[in-house]
């Protein structure tokens, strides 16, 4: 275990939001910090006035090798690939490389409820902290989603729980987190263009189970074989969630299953030794689609293990609306609903969101392609898209790919695609924006993108 010193010497790498959270605590505990970032001093005037107060070294614009090797400690951020030279290097040189999770982690001794997966993590992750603020407990939303983990120590937060949504890129370079509770949604092909494999970016999902002993819990879906398979022999108790019921959970799990199960479908029911039988009442639940009971299930779960009560999560099932950007309705006009799911950013995520749809819909896709296969959308695609809008640099894959089973459009601009769909739509369709792909083709990230859908919806009469 790495443990930080007065005036050990720290290289950050990456200036971005985590970057900045890293270098404020590795400050405030007396290294020497340095933090270097490939763009320059007018791409991170947002990240250089964060840090106002703070005494740091800053190399910007580009990464010095040399920099990297004379350090006691190295500070990666998420979006910083482990293959660049410098990394490599100071790897080969046996110098510690740990994420802003990590650092944080050796800081904390309370419950952490660590949520994973391909899709869904955000939804689910704020379900939990809503489920545990609901039982009148406090509980610190950060990671992918909130404050960085590394704010809970700087501002020296007192909240009884951190309920963290962890990525595969953060989880690669943490090496002691232990979770109370983790939560493991669901495993698909996704950031393939960053890995070069998909057992690659299994493996760097499943290191968040590594440190759970006996006394720890998994959450995890029973209908996932893989995640059935990886998870078979860990030292935590694993709890499942299906949207099976309980006659069809598979005869190897049967006597020993523990979690949730859906009979009928608008009823989640809780079946484990542990607590009383209960019944949850999905009647009212805002989200949408098959995905979205899965991430409850999940989320009721892990609040279950750390003390909610039935009262306070059905509540929250009651209450809780979808989030911006992921499967999120925008507007109806003229007879036509428009959704905004910006974050299916994989075929996976796009896959699930489809099948969330009775009606005709008219799919907007495509932008940064990340390595994946879209030949997998084909039963999607005849059965649920009326028209499919392509757009961005995965355009022309898209098209070769699933470009037959529906009437197909190739467009230049996010406008066009957008003002084509409201052309196609007549009344009783479905616009969705659900890309499939990365945003920073035409956009900053996917807020931005899914942003400019919503502005560019309410200026149609």
């Amino acid at each position: 275990m790495v443990k930080i010193k007065k005036n050990m010497r720290v290289l950050v790498v990456g200036m971005g939001r985590t970057g900045v959270a890293a270098t404020k605590l590795l400050c405030k505990k007396g290294c020497k910090v340095t933090v270097t970032d490939e763009l320059n001093k007018t791409d991170l005037m947002e990240s250089i006035e964060a840090l106002e107060g703070y005494k740091y070294k800053a190399e910007l614009g580009k990464h010095v090798l040399k920099t990297f090797c004379d350090q006691d400690l190295i500070v990666v951020s998420p979006g910083v690939s482990l293959d660049i030279k410098p990394l490599r290097q100071a790897e080969r040189s046996k110098i510690p490389i740990i994420s802003e999770v990590e650092l944080a982690s050796l800081f904390i001794n309370k419950p952490i409820v660590a949520i994973t997966g391909t899709n869904g993590k955000t939804t689910t992750s704020t379900l939990i902290a809503e489920m545990i603020r609901a039982v009148g407990k406090t509980a610190f939303l950060c990671g992918n989603v909130g404050l960085p983990i590394s704010d809970y120590v700087s501002k020296r937060d007192r909240s009884d729980f951190i309920v963290l949504e962890i990525s595969s890129f953060q989880l690669e370079t943490t090496h002691t987190l232990k979770p109370a509770v983790s939560v493991i949604l669901n495993l698909a092909p996704d950031h393939l263009d960053r890995y070069s494999s998909y057992d690659d970016y299994i493996e760097a999902k499943m290191r968040l189970v590594k440190n759970q002993t006996e006394d720890d819990h998994v959450v995890t879906n029973l209908r996932d074989p893989k995640l059935m398979s990886l998870l078979s022999n860990v030292k935590p108790k694993v709890m499942y969630f299906t949207t099976d019921t309980l006659s069809k959970v598979p005869v190897q799990y049967t006597e020993r299953f523990q979690g949730m199960y859906l009979s009928p479908p608008t009823v989640m029911h809780l079946h484990a030794p542990r607590w009383k039988e209960h019944e949850f009442d999905l009647n009212n639940l805002l989200l949408r689609g098959l995905h979205n009971k899965e991430n409850v299930m999940a989320a009721a779960l892990a609040a279950k293990l750390v003390g909610v009560s039935n009262e306070a999560i059905q509540k929250v099932i009651t209450t809780f609306e979808p989030l911006p950007h992921r499967m999120e309705f925008v507007a109806r006009k003229n007879q036509v609903n428009f959704y905004n799911d910006s974050k299916g950013t994989n075929v996976h995520s796009l896959m699930r969101s489809l099948e969330s749809f009775r009606e005709p819909v008219i799919l907007i896709a495509g932008g940064k392609d990340k390595g994946e296969e879209y030949e997998v959308l084909e039963h999607s695609i005849r059965n649920h898209v009326k028209n499919l809008i392509l757009v961005g640099e995965a355009k022309e894959k898209i098209n070769r790919a699933v470009g037959d089973f529906a009437e197909t459009f190739l467009v230049g601009t996010f406008e066009e695609a957008v003002y084509l769909a409201y052309q196609k739509a007549r009344s009783g369709d479905v616009i969705l924006l659900s890309p499939g792909c990365a945003s920073q083709d035409m956009f900053k990230n996917f807020e931005e993108r899914g942003d400019r859908y919503k502005a560019l919806i309410n200026m149609f009469p």
